[in-house]
């Protein structure tokens, strides 16, 4: 199965936070990790920021 991978620049479009923040909610457990590339450069699964922006909604909607 073939996965995209973001960059920090596209994540940044769908989710409106710094980069800190998503660093820290990384850490807790409570945004999707991100995966090392290679030197200096980092991306995130994009279906996995997809459930993540899906549980977000459904949190706010009540159904979780």
């Amino acid at each position: 199965m073939a996965r995209a991978i973001q960059s920090w620049e596209r994540v940044q479009l769908r989710v409106p936070y710094t980069r800190t923040h998503i660093t820290r909610l990384e850490k807790a457990g409570l945004f999707p990790r991100r995966v090392r590339l290679g030197a200096g450069r980092v991306g995130w699964v994009e279906e996995e920021i997809d459930a993540w922006i899906e549980s977000r909604i459904a949190e706010r909607d009540g159904q979780v």
